[in-house]
């Protein structure tokens, strides 16, 4: 049986403060390690502290630059996994490379496949992450997958709020589940923006499903990235009759020019987590950044002391 008090917690480059936080929350000290570049880009990697024995998690969500966090984490498991630890959970706050989940058409690569098979490979016995793009990338992985939601986090700010003839809205027909989570425990009225793709960076959103006059909206995705398909929405509602209208994503991608069509779609507040880092000093006034750490450290308590998970499911 694992040693109870053998729980370490490292962090990866693009998820330090995230790790830093769960770390206190878990008042633990943050696992030593060295990462730097060789003089041609390549990772060197050297965990300082001891950590035979273990039970290790590794914090690194693999966003911009994805290439780079992600061979990151596999180098860290790997490194890890050669200094016998007990056992390596990769915890990965932002899960990339999800977005292709399936041959949409013919001679494209299921890369969510590959980089499950990656992390598997390089010898990570368990999974934590949250929002994934797609749900059904879980079984993707021959490990034991946890897979937590945001919503918890983002619903308890939104009420906190309390907005008045609130309806949630789906961005679009995949948006539909999350969507009606989040009415179910708001009490709200639940709409869909139909929306059509025109191109593999654009999409035009068509019609609304559902009656928003003189309503405030509360739009839900699990990612922002170019902001079009929000923006475009927003667009939409506001003729035909929203009022003020928000938005909870779980990651915050933003790619270049994303900021600006959020700016330009007047949005009351954009809502955000953590699990992908962004100098505060870069964002707009709009933008609100609520922490998912409190929950990723119950979620590691628990898994570091077999204790159920799924009561942190909605």
């Amino acid at each position: 049986m694992m040693p109870r008090d053998k729980m370490q917690v490292f962090a990866g480059r693009a998820s330090t403060e995230l790790a830093e936080k769960v770390c206190a929350k878990l008042s633990i000290p943050l696992g030593k390690a060295e990462i730097r570049p060789f003089p041609d880009g390549e990772i060197d990697l050297k965990v300082i502290d001891d950590v035979r024995g273990s039970d290790v998690f590794i914090i690194q969500s693999t966003s911009a630059p994805a290439d780079s966090h992600l061979m990151e984490l596999l180098i860290f498991i790997d490194c890890l996994k050669r200094a016998s630890v007990e056992r390596i959970t990769a915890v990965i706050p932002y899960f990339g490379y999800a977005r292709q989940d399936r041959k949409a058409e013919g001679r494209v690569p299921i890369t969510a496949k590959l980089v499950a098979n990656l992390i598997t490979t390089a010898g990570a016995d368990r999974v934590l992450t949250i929002d994934l793009h797609a749900a059904q990338i879980q079984g993707f992985f021959d490990i034991p997958v946890d897979h937590l939601f945001s919503s918890p986090v983002m619903i308890e700010y939104i009420k906190h709020l309390r907005i008045p003839k609130l309806i949630v809205v789906a961005p679009d027909v995949g948006g539909v589940k999350l969507a009606r989570a989040y009415a179910k425990h708001l009490a709200a009225d639940l709409a869909i923006v139909d929306k059509r793709r025109i191109g593999p960076r654009q999409t035009e959103a068509m019609q609304i499903i559902g009656d928003i006059k003189g309503k405030n909206i509360l739009m839900v995705d699990d990612m922002i990235s170019t902001a079009t398909t929000i923006s475009n929405a927003a667009e939409i509602m506001r003729s035909k009759g929203a009022k003020n209208i928000y938005v909870c994503a779980t990651h915050a991608v933003l790619t270049e020019g994303s900021l600006q069509k959020l700016q330009k779609a007047r949005f009351n507040e954009v809502v955000l987590s953590d699990t992908i880092y962004h100098n505060p000093k870069t964002l707009t006034d709009q933008i609100r950044i609520l922490s998912v750490s409190g929950m990723l450290a119950e979620a590691i308590r628990r898994i570091h002391y077999s204790e159920s998970v799924s009561s942190l499911f909605i």
